[in-house]
This record gives structure tokens, C-alpha cells and sequence, in this order.
């Protein structure tokens, strides 16, 4: 199915949770003619959460990934003769902020986003850190303001906020024809029209009306600020602009705008609701106008990992073969499923790959394009599309696909580390090997979901992004693997830190009849460089002091050593290290007596380098009642958090903070018995910080306990 890039859209949907996303989603399917009937969230009907837990709970856990095709252009809800149908790739992805992880790998293979907002409560917490992985990964966007025929809607006022508080330039490029309950229609700003839809068959037709009286003013003010906004984009029609704006065409607006939104330097707000079957049509329409096919967006580049040069791969068919493995399915039918973007090249089904980080080749027994959880076999995949595999052995997120001949390593992704645990055991000793299996599973698919076993207590933890993440793990083990757990109370994932600067020399000496071990070496231990993780490791040892064939050993010996910190046992995240010298013995040196050189010299040396415990600190938005305020504040200044801003939202007072993890369990509870059920919080991952003293005692004291 040979298909134009051109006419192909890689899209996301992504916003703060409950903002509509898996609503729009299923609409978008309805209109495009792959679901004859519309599944509705709130009766756990909806194609796109199709995980039980997902239909319980009311929200999305993981991406799901559907294609549809759409008629573009269209004229008064038809297609025109020549439209030409749009491929579509969509991805739905959660809002809650445990598993931000799904938005980051999806926004890496993602060409453009639609990026919803509540009509009623604008920019939320979640809405800010997604835009943020946004702008990370460059993904032009479109903004659509969702539940309009809410009480309290406001499309302009949303628009404000995301040019004040997302710093980006939002334009409206649509006008609401009333609000709440008398939501009906948009004037489209750029044709300076409006149209009114129809109440009956789900909103499909509409009406191409007048622009209403009453709007006509508001309606030529905005039109003029986009035009301005465009012409400011666009040397040439500056120009035009200057000398008559009214001689700047349709067409013209629609190029620049096109080519502005690639850039990112503005961003088109449309508004709809979703549920009430509104502006979907003209959202799909805006998304096949102005985001970028795979033909749009630079060539790929990545690193030949034979000669470590930088090498490009363009979108075509054509070119060698490369794609990145962006998540990890387990299916219960065909088994593990791979989840791909292809950037170059064509894979057939049954031909082999190489896995650049594995370097090893595997053969693609069977190639799928995705609808939620069902499968469609497809022959083959090619350049700029997106698509499912079976038959790897050794797969992770984030590996690079190439073709044999011509590796390439692309840009992998970067994942947060979990920041709460917890201990399991299986309730029957005849579950200990399927608790093992079923947590490797888990583990394979979310790389911010961890799994170790604690060395002095033997326990295994489980570790994640926080209580509902953890909660839906445990949820799973038992429905999908049958493993029934008893789980210990939350940990806090604590780490360690350096903060000072120490030299230290470690001597290694054991003589035990034949052979000794013998290893000598001086250091400066200090905290890495800013920005740097891992650790930083320089020889700058003069002569052959200590021989070149031992350095890897030293450093070798201080990265293990990193995994145990020397206070508490928690990992040191970063440190630096600089060999300036030492000695060896002829005979009874080697590279294990250097590799313990540096683990008892990394004990020795990071007290006096003032080693510190660093906990994790969360960021805190809390929703309240004006009068319950003040219980809101005192109880978050008894636990330690740090209140940073109020302000008003939707006629509530919104308290932020940055407040510790390890005085938040239970806190949701707490916040319901202050309020009388009427404050709601979300709460997000923001730094590591050291800990108050009384406080380290405490870990310390616990970890040696």
C-alpha cells in the first residue's frame, strides 16, 4: 500500500487528565468511518482505553495507537472532487502524571500534536510539563479548546493563558457563536465566515451562515490579529499587508500559517466539544492544513556506530531501512509487540533487522498496523509511518532498527527515574518463578518502572512513578498474570549525593600464601560537573604510575561502587572522579585489585567529600474553596512544603507548593477531610533536595535498622 508522505500525518493527542483527549479520539474515529458507533468514556466503552482497568478507572494508562483517513479538502462538510484522502496515525496518550512516560516515548515519533485544553479550567499542571516535553522533542502543535458547552467555558481567556503561562504565541484562528448550553458554531476567521452545526446526525453537517451581528466586530478585530500575526511571519505578505490587508488571500494565510506552525512560531486555537459532537471535522481539517507530513520535518539524524560518524536518513521509501522501537507491548495473542516509526526505508514482513544496540540481526515474523489493541497484518511497512512487529528476541524502547548493511544509531529517549517503591512477595510459594516473569514483563514495557531485590532483607522491590502507577501494576499482576501479591508500605526512593571535595589514597594489600593482590591509587572525589550524570571519570596520572591496562579497572570499581551509596545504601545519581596517581606491584597486581581499590576508596573517601541523602521533591497544585485555604496552607507547612504561588482559577483559589514525597502518602485523605470532599490535587515529580538533618538521621537509621 504504496501511499504519497504527503498525504500522511503522525499526530498525538495529548493534555492534563480529563481535558477530553480519549472523547476527541473516538470522535475521530466515528467521523473517519472506523467505528460505526461512538464509544463513550464514562460507560468504559471507548475503543482507545481498551485495558480493563482503564474502562474502570475512567482514564488512559497506556498510548494507544489507531490509523484512519480523512477526505481533505472539504467544502460545507463534503468532500471536494479533488480531495485527497489523509493517512492518519494517531496516538492517544494518558493526562495522568504517573505515566508521563507513554507522552515522552510518543511525542519522540510524532510529527505534530494536538494539544487539548478545558474550555472551564485552561492550562492545568499536567498541560504545562506535556508542552514541555513538547518543546523538547520540537513537535508543531495545534490547540483545541474542548467543552465548550460547559458551564464557565472560555475559548479567548484559555488562549491568553497559553500565551502567558506556555509563553507561546496561541492565535486564534476561530471564534465561538455562543457558549455553555448555546455552543453551536465557529466563525472560521481565515475564510471570515461562520458555520452552525446540526444538532442531529452527530454534528456531521452544518450550516455556512453569516457572520451574527452581534460577533461581527469581535470577529474583524481577531481576524485582523491574525492576519497581522501572519503577515509579521511572512516578509512577502508584510508587504501586501502594508499596502492593503484585505488583498491577502485565503490561500496565502493558509501557506503561512502552515509554514509558521512548523516553525512553532504560532500556535492556531480552535475550539469544540468533543461530547457534544462539535468542531472535530474542522480540527481534522486544520491538522491535515498546517501540521507537518514525515516529508515536512528535516531528515533524521543519527550516528554510523562502525566509523562514529553523523549520519542522515531522508523520509523515503528508497533510502536504507531505519526505525526506533518507541514501546514495549506484551499481547496475549501474537505475544511481545514491538510499537515502531519508521523513518527510512521499507521493512517486509519476515525479512531480517538489525538491533544496533544488540547488535544482532532479527528476523520480523510479522508486521501490524495498529487500532487500539487490535491488529491488522500488513505486508510491509515504509518511510514515515507507524507500525507494530512480532518475532524480536531481545528488543527494548528506544533501540534503533536498521537495515543490515547500513547501521545507524538515532537519538534514543531519556526516562525519569522512579521516585517511590514498594516491597512484594507472592501469597503462594508456588507463584515465586511467575511473580519473577510477570515483573520482567512489566519492566520490559516501562522503562520508568523498576524492579531489584533489596541485598539485606532479600524482599523485592518495585519501584514507579507513583501510588497509582504502582496500584495499576499490582492491578495487573493479578488480572493479566495471575499473581496475587502482598505488598509492604511505600517507600521513598532516596539517593545520595556529594558536596564537597576530598583526596584520598587507597592502598589494597592482601598476601595470603602464593600470589598477593596489591593496588595503590590517589583520587580527588567531588560532585560532577552541573547537568552531567553518571560518573565523570579523568586519569591524569603522568608516567606509568599506574598502568594504562588498569585505569578502566578503577574506573570500573567507582561506577559499581556508585550503586551503594556510603551512607544509607541509595544509589549516587552523579559524582566526579580524578586519578592523579598511584602504584602497582609487578607480580601481584591485576585488574580486580584495582577494581576494589576505588570500592573501598568510594567508602572511604565520600564522608569526608560530605556525602548528603537527597529526597525527592514534588510539585504540588492544589484546587481549593476560598475558606478552606488557610487549613490547605498549614497543613502543607507541617509537611514541610514550600508554598510558592496562589492565584485564581474558575472561581477557586489554586495553591502551588513544593512539597517532599515522603510527607505526601495518604495525602489525597487528608485533603478530602479538610475541604469536606471539595479540593482536588495533582502532584508531579520536580527535583531531588537534600534532606533536613534530623531527617537523614532518620533514613539512615531506618536503612541500617
Amino acid at each position: 500500500m504504496a501511499r504519497d508522505l504527503k498525504y500522511t500525518r503522525n499526530i498525538g493527542i495529548a493534555a492534563h487528565i480529563d481535558a477530553g483527549k480519549t472523547t476527541t479520539t473516538e470522535r475521530i474515529l466515528f467521523y473517519t468511518g472506523v467505528s460505526h458507533k461512538i464509544g463513550e468514556v464514562h460507560d468504559g466503552a471507548s475503543t482507545m482505553d481498551w485495558m480493563e482497568q482503564e474502562a474502570e478507572r475512567g482514564i488512559t494508562i497506556t498510548s494507544a495507537a489507531t490509523t484512519c483517513t480523512w477526505q481533505f479538502p472539504t467544502e460545507n462538510g463534503k468532500p471536494t472532487a479533488d480531495a485527497k484522502g489523509y493517512h492518519f496515525n494517531i496516538i492517544d496518550t494518558p493526562g495522568h502524571v504517573d505515566f508521563t512516560v507513554e507522552v515522552n516515548r510518543s511525542l519522540r515519533v510524532l510529527d505534530g500534536l494536538v494539544f487539548l485544553f478545558s474550555a472551564v479550567d485552561g492550562v492545568e499542571p499536567q498541560s504545562e510539563t506535556n508542552w514541555r516535553l513538547a518543546d523538547n522533542y520540537k513537535v508543531p502543535r495545534i490547540g483545541f479548546v474542548n467543552k465548550m458547552d460547559r458551564q464557565g467555558a472560555n475559548f479567548l481567556a484559555v488562549c491568553q493563558q497559553v500565551k502567558d503561562m506556555l509563553k507561546s504565541n496561541a492565535v486564534p484562528i476561530v471564534l465561538n457563536i455562543g457558549d455553555e448550553a448555546d455552543f453551536k458554531g465557529i466563525v472560521d476567521l481565515v475564510k471570515n465566515r461562520a458555520i452552525v452545526w446540526h444538532d442531529d446526525n452527530y454534528g456531521s453537517t452544518f450550516d455556512v451562515v453569516e457572520i451574527p451581528e452581534e460577533l461581527k466586530e469581535e470577529a474583524r478585530e481577531l481576524r485582523g490579529k491574525l492576519i497581522e500575526e501572519v503577515a509579521a511571519y511572512d516578509e512577502n505578505l508584510l508587504e501586501k499587508y502594508m499596502e492593503d490587508e484585505d488583498s491577502i488571500t485565503e490561500e496565502e494565510v493558509h501557506a503561512a500559517l502552515r509554514a509558521a506552525v512548523m516553525d512553532m512560531s504560532i500556535i492556531p486555537m480552535v475550539c469544540g466539544s468533543s461530547f457534544k459532537n462539535k468542531g472535530v471535522q474542522f480540527l481534522l481539517d486544520a491538522v491535515c492544513r498546517y501540521l507537518p507530513s514525515p516529508v515536512d520535518r528535516d531528515n533524521i539524524v543519527g550516528t554510523n556506530p562502525d566509523t562514529g560518524e553523523e549520519e542522515t536518513r531522508k523520509p523515503d521509501a528508497k533510502a536504507p531501512f531505519s526505525a526506533l522501537a518507541f514501546k514495549i507491548a506484551t499481547d496475549p495473542f501474537v505475544g511481545r509487540l514491538a510499537f515502531f516509526r519508521a523513518y527510512s526505508g521499507r521493512l517486509d514482513a519476515g525479512s531480517y533487522v538489525l538491533n544496533n544496540r544488540s547488535g544482532k540481526k532479527e528476523r520480523i515474523s510479522r508486521i501490524y498496523q495498529m487500532h487500539s489493541n487490535k491488529q491488522n497484518a500488513i505486508d510491509f511497512i515504509e518511510a514515515g509511518d507507524i507500525g507494530a512487529a512480532v518475532g524480536f528476541k531481545d528488543i527494548k524502547t528506544g533501540d534503533t532498527l536498521s537495515d543490515e548493511k547500513n547501521p545507524i544509531v538515532l537519538e534514543s529517549m531519556d526516562f525519569p527515574d522512579p521516585v517511590i517503591g514498594i516491597a512484594v512477595e507472592p501469597k503462594t510459594k508456588a507463584d515465586v518463578d511467575k511473580l519473577g516473569m510477570a515483573l520482567g514483563k512489566l519492566a520490559e514495557e516501562d522503562p520508568t518502572f523498576t524492579v531489584k531485590t533489596d541485598d539485606a532483607s532479600g524482599q523485592t522491590v518495585i519501584s514507579g512513578m507513583g501510588e497509582l502507577h504502582l496500584d495499576i501494576i499490582v492491578d495487573r499482576l493479578k488480572r493479566e498474570f495471575k499473581v496475587e501479591v502482598n505488598q509492604g508500605q511505600p517507600q521513598v526512593e532516596y539517593k545520595e549525593a556529594l558536596t564537597a571535595t576530598a583526596d584520598h589514597r587507597e592502598v589494597y594489600k592482601k598476601q595470603s600464601g602464593g600470589r598477593g593482590k596489591f593496588a595503590d591509587i590517589v583520587f580527588t572525589m567531588e560532585p560532577a560537573d552541573e547537568g552531567v550524570t553518571g560518573l565523570q571519570f579523568e586519569s591524569i596520572i603522568k608516567g606509568g604510575n599506574v598502568p594504562k591496562e588498569f585505569v578502566p579497572s578503577v574506573e570500573k570499581g567507582f561506577k559499581e561502587a556508585m550503586k551503594n551509596g556510603p551512607l544509607a545504601g541509595y544509589e549516587m545519581d552523579s559524582m566526579k572522579i580524578t586519578l592523579k596517581d598511584g602504584s602497582f606491584h609487578p607480580v601481584d597486581s591485576d585488574q580486580l585489585s584495582f577494581e576494589l581499590a576505588a570500592k573501598l576508596g568510594y567508602k572511604a573517601a565520600a564522608k569526608a567529600a560530605r556525602a548528603v541523602i537527597m529526597e525527592p521533591m514534588m510539585k504540588l497544585e492544589v484546587l481549593t474553596p476560598e475558606e478552606n485555604m488557610g487549613d490547605i496552607v498549614g497543613d502543607l507547612n507541617r509537611r514541610r512544603g514550600q508554598v510558592n504561588d496562589m492565584s485564581d482559577r474558575a472561581g477557586s483559589k489554586v495553591v502551588k507548593a513544593i512539597v517532599p514525597l515522603s510527607e505526601m502518602f495518604g495525602y489525597v485523605t487528608s485533603l478530602r477531610t479538610l475541604s469536606s470532599g471539595r479540593a482536588t490535587s495533582t502532584m508531579e515529580f520536580s527535583h531531588y533536595a537534600e534532606t533536613p538533618s534530623n531527617i537523614s538521621e532518620e533514613v539512615i537509621a531506618n536503612a541500617k535498622g
